[in-house]
């Protein structure tokens, strides 16, 4: 009998996409379509457990059911109320509706939620008698409208909670980096995974621990207690285990140098609490030493700044004077290497005084950022500019 393949979405952060892309086809996705913040794709079940487990930059894995066109609510009260439900849960289920609006016939995308779910609950209870009840924090059956102009989409999340949420974060700083941005920026380097790694202001080690996945090819949802998936009445619990077990017979053990360095003695215990839940003690490496004290190691490697942006620090503060000092303790010490550095205060990026070569538009969060990077060649390339009259 031949395996029934599907269409599927996986989510991602703006200026992923690429990179989810490169991850869905080395896992084997077939038919793989780029969208802003998305990334379509078909497979089977199997692979649908694969790439909640195994995707590195996405956020959660859709499965598409149904569209229809929305004119008003009585529309999607019809539309929502004509699905065969009862394929995909029972009246003594939870479930939760979730939607996005990016149209001008509507304005209120809770009001649609509530609709749909009146239109759902009526369904079971005309056929049933029974209804079953909505839960927003641990639903049995997630669902996501997205309403786009005149058209409404139905979709299923299997991922039951966003994917960025790995697991072994325990402990954090001040606006900790979304697990997912972390991983696609390791991966936008085009890290080699056998060189070093390092990130001289680690805050509580998210980005030193996705790369130590990256490294030793660890799936990131092994940290997870769950996903949506398994909570589904068509779950294939030995199908799961095989999935699983094959996963994690692609552990490497490959172990580069890792290295993270923190000035603050409280950020960097946070970092290694985190980094001893996701069992990784051996592959990194955390100093309490500043940037500029921070020994580089011999050889090459990639260095990823996540510096502070200036928008939460003090108003005397000088934050061109500390671009000054990452721009000169790159060129004094770090030579032969490649960094990186994401941030949303460009103007301060000019005190690198260093040409980044490409800048990549990322978002942390909301803010609105730039991923840079610099080449620092060993002896200096670069000649300094004379001053006028010299």
């Amino acid at each position: 009998m031949p395996v029934q393949e599907f269409r599927m979405t996986a989510q991602t952060m703006y200026g992923l996409e690429k990179v989810l892309a490169e991850e869905l086809l080395r896992l084997g996705a077939k038919e793989i379509e780029t969208h802003n913040r998305a990334v379509a794709f078909t497979g089977d079940l199997g692979f649908l457990y694969k790439a909640n487990l195994c995707l590195r930059t996405a956020l959660r894995i859709l499965v598409p059911i149904t569209d229809f066109r929305v004119r008003n609510e009585q529309d999607l009260y019809v539309g929502i109320k004509q699905i065969a439900w009862e394929r995909f849960m029972g009246p003594d289920d939870s479930f939760a509706f979730t939607c996005t609006l990016n149209s001008d016939l509507f304005h209120h995308s809770q009001y649609l939620a509530l609709k749909a779910k009146d239109a759902l609950v009526d369904r079971f209870r005309e056929r049933s008698g029974n209804r079953p009840s909505v839960d927003t924090e641990n639903p049995v059956l997630g669902i996501r409208l997205f309403l786009h102009g005149d058209r409404c989409s139905v979709s299923l999340d299997s991922s039951g909670g966003s994917l960025h949420k790995r697991g072994y974060r325990e402990e954090t700083n001040l606006a900790p980096i979304n697990e997912v941005l972390a991983a696609g920026m390791v991966l936008l380097t085009g890290w080699d995974r056998t060189s070093n790694f390092v990130d001289p202001m680690c805050g509580s080690g998210t980005i030193l621990i996705e790369a130590a996945l990256i490294a030793g090819n660890i799936p990131p949802g092994v940290y997870r207690k769950g996903f949506g998936f398994q909570r589904w009445n068509d779950f294939d619990a030995d199908l799961w285990i095989k999935v699983y077990d094959g996963a994690m017979e692609r552990i490497t053990g490959n172990k580069p140098l890792i290295l993270g360095g923190e000035l603050s003695k409280n950020v960097a215990r946070k970092a290694e609490t985190n980094i001893a839940i996701a069992d990784l003690k051996e592959e990194i490496q955390v100093m309490n030493v500043a940037f500029e004290d921070l020994p580089a190691p011999g050889g090459r490697g990639i260095l990823i700044i996540n510096p502070p942006y200036g928008v939460r620090m003090d108003e005397d503060a000088d934050i061109n004077g500390f671009y000054k000092m990452i721009g000169d303790t790159l060129k004094r010490n770090w030579a032969g290497y490649e960094a990186w550095v994401i941030t949303p205060n460009l103007e301060a990026a000019k005190h690198i005084k260093l040409t980044p070569r490409p800048k990549i538009r990322l978002f942390n969060g909301a803010l609105d950022c730039r991923f840079l990077r610099y080449e620092l060649y060993e002896g200096s390339r670069r000649r300094e500019v004379p001053e006028a009259g010299v």
